[in-house]
């Protein structure tokens, strides 16, 4: 017997946990052509903010020396770069003029310090996200202005082009994090 009114109570316990989590959780989000781009851009912002966070200060201009690296970007302008391509690609979704700090694919020459340069690659992924919000099914592959060269180009092709360009930075900076023996964050626990 009571183990049968122990059973019955787990079960109720249950049941209740369940009901009351489902309350709590959001109605699913419609998936849109925006949606989906950025879940895949906040899934990159998840990796790639916390490995520009984890170099030290006194790091963050390092660049490899041995071997075929010459003329490679530090750290910090790696971070720049993207974040400037984040601007530049975003303003081309939006149809807008790029912010006037970018100054061009490098970023601002006068930016150095570390909360600076974070807090640009910050602002640039909060940018990049207002722009593919406008994305949908309409608009997507309409011609676009390309800011990096003459090709035709659309919405669609810049959203993915930015996703890809900021791993192709991420793999760069981990090797760089590595190199100065540092876990990136991503890789801890795995």
């Amino acid at each position: 017997m009571r183990q049968i009114v122990l059973t019955v109570t787990l079960m109720s316990i249950i049941g209740f946990a369940g009901a009351a989590l489902a309350q709590q959780q959001k109605p699913s989000e419609p998936t849109t052509i925006a949606t989906v781009l950025n879940r895949q851009l906040s899934d990159l912002e998840r990796d790639f903010v916390p490995a520009a966070e984890a170099m030290p200060e006194d790091k963050f201009g390092f660049a490899p020396t041995n071997g075929e690296f010459k003329g490679v970007r530090n750290f910090r302008q790696q971070i720049k770069h993207v974040a400037a391509a984040n601007y530049l690609v975003a303003a081309a979704i939006l149809q807008e003029k790029p912010p006037d700090i970018i100054k061009g694919e490098d970023g601002p020459e006068s930016m150095i310090s570390k909360a600076e340069v974070l807090q640009f690659l910050k602002d640039s992924f909060l940018y990049t996200h207002k722009a593919f919000a406008v994305i949908n099914e309409k608009n997507a592959t309409a011609p676009s202005q390309n800011p990096f060269g003459s090709r035709s180009v659309t919405r669609l092709d810049l959203s993915t082009e930015a996703i890809g360009h900021c791993f192709n930075h991420y793999g760069q900076m981990v090797e760089y994090l590595r190199m100065n023996g540092i876990i990136p964050p991503a890789s801890r626990g795995q």
